[in-house]
């Protein structure tokens, strides 16, 4: 990693308000009814909005990456499993992390690049890129870390980055 982070415009929150005021206008017409029609098609047309920004920014950071970069190191997270957490599932779907390595992955294939994976179970968040050592109580909270072995201080993705692309395969 360079360092660079891309923050994920949050597309479901900005559109959410507009949203709810049409599904709640959807839902007090009469079914079967040519309003409700109407009513159904303005709810589909701005989900469908907001999909395709997502979609649009994911198109060009993949991009981005992929023109930068010679090989890109990923780590095979379970999105469906991760989406179960009640308190992260709406910001996890949003980030759309899935159709992003799909994304990566057919764009490297193209331009002739190489992706690297990593198994979902390895600690590459909890473990110092520098020592190794494995810090067990580590929260999601946590951002900057100071390790116990070593005494670095780093910024928890970055290091996770760092990780992933050090014990990471081919594949």
């Amino acid at each position: 990693s360079d360092g660079s982070k891309y923050k994920m415009p949050h597309f479901t929150n900005k559109g959410s308000k507009k949203l709810i005021k049409l599904q709640r206008r959807l839902s007090k017409k009469v079914k079967g009814s040519a309003n409700r029609e109407k009513a159904r098609l303005k709810v589909a047309k701005h989900q469908l909005h907001i999909a395709n920004q997502r979609k649009d920014f994911l198109h060009k950071v993949s991009t981005k990456l992929i023109n930068e970069n010679q090989v890109i190191a990923i780590e095979s997270l379970t999105v469906k499993g991760m989406i179960r957490n009640r308190k992260l599932s709406k910001s996890i779907a949003n980030a759309s992390w899935g159709e992003f390595s799909i994304l990566l992955s057919y764009k490297a294939t193209w331009y002739g690049r190489t992706i690297k994976t990593l198994d979902k179970f390895f600690p590459s968040s909890k473990m110092c890129n520098t020592c190794g050592y494995i810090k067990e109580d580590l929260k999601l909270s946590d951002r900057t870390i100071t390790c116990k072995g070593c005494g670095a201080i780093y910024d928890r993705d970055i290091n996770a980055s760092k990780n992933i692309l050090q014990f990471s395969v081919v594949g």
